[in-house]
Parts: C-alpha cells; sequence; structure tokens
C-alpha cells in the first residue's frame, strides 16, 4: 500500500525560499548597476557581454529593459524585498502564518509568468540574452515550484480562502505593518516619484560658433580648425555605444573647442550595404547613412547627425518627412538625393575605407594612425585636459 508523502522540516522548506530569494535580489542589484553603468559610464562592459547572442549589454539597451518608467531590475528589487519581507512573519508555521505562502505563490507564479514573457522577447525581437537574467528566470521558477509544494504539503486549503485568511492575519500583525510594509510602500512611492532616467541621453545642438565644414576628401567635422587631436570616427546610427559615444564627444568638443576636432564616416552595420555583415544586422541603417550624406551635401549633416542619433534610440521606424522638417530640408528632394549616385558613391568609399582598416564592428575611432574599438583611450584624450 502507498504511504503518505511526509514533508520535510518547515524550516528547510522556508529557508530555502529566503536564499532563493535573497540570491534574485542581489542578482536585481547587479542587472541595476550593470543597466545604470551602461548609459553613464563610457568606457564600461559587463562580463557577460560574450558574443552577439550572449550579451547582458544588448539586453539592456533594449526598450524592453524599461517598464513602467523604471529599469525592470529596480523593479526586481522592489519585487524580492517584498517577497522577502513576506517571508519574516511566516518564520514559524502557524494557523495564520502558512497562509502567507498563498500570497508568495500568487508572486512567484507572475514573477515566472513575467519571466516566461521576457524569455519571448529575447528570442524573438532582442535576439541576445543576458546570463544574469536567465538566472533569475530560473530563480522565479523554483519560487514558484516551491510555494506550491509548500501549500499542498502543509494544507492551506482553498487558495481563494487561504488568500484572504492572509490578508486578516498580516492585517492584524501591527509589528509587521508598521515595521515592515509601511516603510517598504513609502520607499516603492519614493523610487517612483524621483527614480532619474538616466536611460534617456539627452540630444545636444550643433553651437553656432564651434566650426563645422567638410574635408578635401569629403567627410564632415566639427570643431577646431586647427585641432591638437583629431579624431575619425566610424559610426552606425543603429549602434548604442555609437550613440553614447556620440554625446560624450559633442560635449567634449563644446567645452574643448579649440582642440579637438572630429571627423565622421559612415560605417553601417547593415548586411544589406557592408560586406563585413554576414547575416541581417542593423537592418535600414545603411538608409539612414545616405540620409547623413545627402544632408552633408546640403550643409545640414551635423544637424541631421544629431536628430538621426536622437531617434534611433527612441523608435525602431524614422519618418523621412518629420527628419526633414527637424533638419530643415525638403522632404520631397529627399527620397530622390539619398538615392543619387553621388550618395551611394560616398557610402561605399567610407565602408571600403573601413573595411580596408579591417573594422568589424562599431564605433571604431582613429587617432594617429592608431584604430580603436568601442571607445577612445584615455591617453589619447589627454592632451584635451592639459
Amino acid at each position: 500500500m502507498r504511504k503518505d508523502i511526509q514533508p520535510l522540516p518547515y524550516q528547510i522548506y522556508w529557508s530555502a525560499a529566503f536564499i532563493l530569494a535573497l540570491l534574485a535580489l542581489v542578482d536585481s542589484v547587479y542587472l541595476a548597476v550593470s543597466h545604470y553603468r551602461i548609459y553613464t559610464d563610457i568606457g564600461y562592459k559587463s562580463f557577460c557581454a560574450i558574443s552577439k547572442a550572449i550579451n547582458c549589454d544588448t539586453v539592456s539597451q533594449s526598450p524592453y529593459a524599461i517598464l513602467a518608467g523604471m529599469p525592470v531590475s529596480v523593479w526586481g528589487i522592489l519585487g524580492y524585498a517584498w517577497f522577502l519581507l513576506l517571508l519574516l512573519p511566516s518564520i514559524k508555521v502557524g494557523n495564520g502564518s502558512k497562509h502567507i505562502w498563498s500570497f508568495l505563490f500568487m508572486m512567484s507564479l507572475i514573477y515566472s509568468l513575467y519571466s516566461i514573457f521576457l524569455a519571448f522577447v529575447s528570442s524573438y525581437y532582442i535576439r541576445s540574452f543576458c546570463l544574469m537574467c536567465i538566472i533569475s528566470y530560473g530563480i522565479n521558477l523554483w519560487l514558484f515550484f516551491l510555494t506550491w509544494i509548500v501549500r499542498r504539503r502543509f494544507r492551506t486549503g482553498s487558495f481563494v480562502v487561504s488568500f484572504r485568511q492572509c490578508l486578516e492575519y498580516l492585517a492584524s500583525n501591527q509589528r509587521w505593518v508598521l515595521g515592515a510594509m509601511l516603510p517598504f510602500l513609502l520607499t516603492v512611492a519614493l523610487t517612483l516619484t524621483f527614480f532619474p532616467q538616466y536611460w534617456n541621453l539627452e540630444g545636444t545642438v550643433v553651437m553656432t560658433d564651434i566650426p563645422n565644414g567638410v574635408s578635401e576628401e569629403g567627410d564632415p567635422w566639427i570643431g577646431a580648425a586647427n585641432p591638437s587631436l583629431e579624431i575619425i570616427e566610424f559610426a552606425d546610427y543603429q549602434c548604442f555605444q555609437c550613440r553614447k559615444m556620440h554625446f560624450y564627444l559633442r560635449q567634449l568638443i563644446i567645452q574643448h573647442p579649440g582642440k579637438i576636432r572630429l571627423i565622421h564616416r559612415n560605417y553601417p552595420m547593415d548586411d544589406k550595404v557592408n560586406p563585413v555583415v554576414k547575416e541581417p544586422f542593423h537592418i535600414g541603417s545603411g538608409a539612414l547613412a545616405m540620409l547623413a550624406i545627402y544632408a552633408s551635401s546640403k550643409g545640414k549633416f551635423w544637424e541631421m547627425n544629431d536628430v538621426l542619433y536622437e531617434l534611433a534610440g527612441k523608435t525602431e521606424r524614422i519618418n523621412v518627412a518629420s527628419v526633414a522638417s527637424l533638419v530643415g530640408l525638403d522632404a520631397h528632394e529627399i527620397g530622390a538625393g539619398i538615392r543619387s549616385p553621388n550618395v551611394l558613391a560616398k557610402l561605399r568609399k567610407d565602408i571600403q575605407t573601413g573595411l580596408q582598416l579591417g573594422i568589424v564592428g562599431t564605433p571604431a575611432y582613429l587617432v594617429d594612425g592608431k584604430l580603436s574599438f568601442g571607445m577612445i583611450p584615455s591617453e589619447y584624450l589627454s592632451i584635451v585636459f592639459e
């Protein structure tokens, strides 16, 4: 005959749930710090930025990393902190405290469903996975299984009845309400109110007193006419690091207009125009590059450059008419202009130059004949601060 399964001691289940939630909290803190540094630290690269398919930075740069005005990782910190606070009054099993597991079961179910959604988004939209996010997905599923086991083995009864008894038990626990719930709710309110939106890189405007023009090779430049430091950039308007470096370099030029000259060359990582890219990637960046080249022929390159970086970070589709009005160009002429032989020839020239230099990714910077990827080494910039 089948014997009833004897549950493990209650404290083992409780300790397992506490450790899992604590690990998830630590994981969320790391992801929150990493998300902040990706947008604010020019030289930052997370340890799990391993490849195109496994890259925490790519996931953090996607719009899916933000939920209701805050990073998903910050929501994770709040969510797991709340889970841990709910565990505290259930440290000892009792007629009232055991019903807290119904609340925890509901929370872990929500966490697990959202994890499945994020995994789907990573697979089909971002096309890249974050290792630390995968860890949190696994923890959420384990918490869901664990809370389900506890509810069954310690006989909490009907979920609806048990959930109501949980709320009644927590409401009657004044020490927990005053010492845990109210401070937590105040923290959430303050976080939602004052959390800085550092991921919204602010646009820059070309200062009228900063010289800019086109070099003899046909490359647009901005900054000093006789610079102490000349930087040639190879950039892609759909590249996040290019966009971040764009804002950094523009501010540096504004602060030191007599020392730096930045020369721009287009290097879209679009498989339609760049032979170094063997599969669909940064689709449409070639067309954006042609918009910039056309604007350069009209003396509007840097205005177009700013607008393209501004819009590329906010939307996947860019309306040509809207761009034309922002830059001050004729919308009807742009369509034909970007397909002109001169524009196509300039794009091919830029890409061919990048291929000859061995550029396989963006941004790339050429300083004193030396090529750097991702950022400009600090020793090159030291001359600016002397």
